[in-house]
C-alpha cells in the first residue's frame, strides 16, 4: 500500500502515540460504565445475544478512523521525476587526419588508418552534443566534411576517407590550416583541432608554424598526435605490377618537436601512439579532457494521496455513529 509513497508531514505519525493511550482510557471508562443487575433469575433472558459482546466494535472503528486521519494528515504522496538536459557549452572540433601512403603501415592493426579510423568513430560517437567536422591531408589538404550536429554525417565520411585521395606526401600546414579555416568562423566558446600525422611535413605551400599562429589568432585549441611505433615499421615501399603494395620495413619518422610546439603555442597537448591501445587512451583521454557543459533540469510532480484515508475516516465514523444509535442505542 506504501510502495514509492513519501510523506509530506511525517511529524503527524508521533499522534501514533495517543492510540495506546486511547486504548488504556477507554478499558479503564467500559469497566467504570458498565453496570450490574442482580436477578434472582435469568428466565426470560436470550443467553444468544451476542450484541453487547460487540459493543467494543464501536470503539475499533472509531481507532481505525483516528489512525486514518493521522495517515492523511502525514499527507502521502507519490513522487514522479523528469529530467531535462540542456547544452549549456557546446564544442565545435575538426579532425585532420594524414592520409599519406605512411599511414598505411601495420604497426598498428590492421594498418594505421584503420585503427585511427575506427578510434576516431568511437570518439565521435562519444560527442553527442559537439559539432565535429573532418580534414583530410597528405601532400594537400580539403575539407571532407564542414563542422555538423549529424553524426550519421560524419560517420559516414570518415568511413568514405583512404589512401589515395590526395597526392602523396604530409603537408602538415596545409592540414592544420584548413582546420583552421573550417572553426575560425565559429561561434562556439570552445574551438578545437585533433589533428594527427606520422610523419614530417615534406609538402604543401603553408608552414605549420604559420598555421599553428593562425590558430592562436582564433583561439583555436591545437591537440596533435604523432602516430606509429618507435623503431621500424612494415610499410608500402612500392607497387606491385597488380597495383597492390609492396611492403618492406622503414624507419619512422615524426617530427615530435614539431607537433609539441603547435600544441603548446595553441594550448592543447602532443600525445604518441605507438599502438592501438594508446590510440584509443589518447581520444578517451581528450574525451576527458575537452569536457561539454550540460545543465540537468529536473521536475518533480507530486500526486497526493491523503483523500482515501479521509474518506476511509469518514465511512467508519458514519458507519460507527449509524450502529451506536441503531443496532447498540440500548447499550450505550
Amino acid at each position: 500500500m506504501f510502495d514509492n509513497v513519501e510523506f509530506a508531514n511525517p511529524q503527524f505519525f508521533w499522534l501514533f502515540l495517543l492510540l495506546p493511550l486511547a486504548l488504556v482510557w477507554h478499558f479503564f471508562m467500559r469497566k467504570e460504565e458498565t453496570a450490574s443487575l442482580k436477578i434472582p433469575s435469568i428466565e426470560g433472558f436470550s443467553a444468544k445475544d451476542i450484541l453487547p459482546k460487540l459493543k467494543p466494535l464501536l470503539f475499533a472503528l472509531r481507532i481505525i478512523a483516528l489512525a486514518a486521519i493521522i495517515i492523511a494528515m502525514a499527507r502521502p504522496q507519490t513522487e514522479e521525476i523528469s529530467t531535462q538536459t540542456k547544452t549549456t557549452k557546446g564544442i565545435d572540433i575538426v579532425i585532420a587526419i594524414d592520409i599519406s601512403s605512411s599511414m598505411l603501415a601495420r604497426d598498428l592493426k590492421p594498418n594505421r588508418l584503420s585503427a585511427l579510423k575506427e578510434v576516431a568513430a568511437d570518439f565521435i560517437r562519444k560527442r553527442p552534443s559537439d559539432r565535429i567536422g573532418l580534414v583530410a591531408y597528405a601532400g594537400e589538404s580539403y575539407t571532407k566534411t564542414p563542422i555538423t550536429s549529424d553524426k550519421g554525417i560524419v560517420l559516414n565520411s570518415l568511413k568514405d576517407i583512404t589512401y589515395g585521395q590526395l597526392t602523396d606526401g604530409t603537408a602538415i600546414g596545409m592540414g592544420l590550416a584548413t582546420s583552421v579555416n573550417r572553426l575560425k568562423e565559429s561561434k562556439s566558446i570552445s574551438k578545437v583541432i585533433i589533428l594527427l600525422t606520422d610523419g614530417v611535413n615534406n609538402s604543401g605551400f603553408i608552414e605549420p608554424k604559420t598555421a599553428a599562429d593562425l590558430a592562436v589568432e582564433f583561439d583555436i585549441k591545437t591537440y596533435t598526435i604523432g602516430l606509429g611505433t618507435n623503431g621500424n615499421a612494415l610499410s608500402p615501399v612500392a607497387y606491385n605490377d597488380d597495383g597492390s603494395y609492396r611492403y618492406g620495413m622503414r624507419e619512422v619518422e615524426i617530427d615530435e618537436e614539431l607537433l609539441k610546439e603547435i600544441a603548446s603555442v595553441t594550448g592543447g597537448k602532443y600525445f604518441r601512439a605507438t599502438d592501438n591501445e594508446k590510440l584509443e587512451a589518447i581520444y578517451d583521454e581528450i574525451n576527458k579532457l575537452e569536457k561539454t557543459e550540460v545543465e540537468e533540469f529536473k521536475y518533480y510532480k507530486y500526486e497526493e494521496k491523503f483523500r482515501p484515508w479521509v474518506l476511509l475516516a469518514g465511512a467508519l465514523l458514519l458507519i460507527e455513529w449509524f450502529m451506536r444509535n441503531t443496532l447498540f442505542k440500548s447499550f450505550v
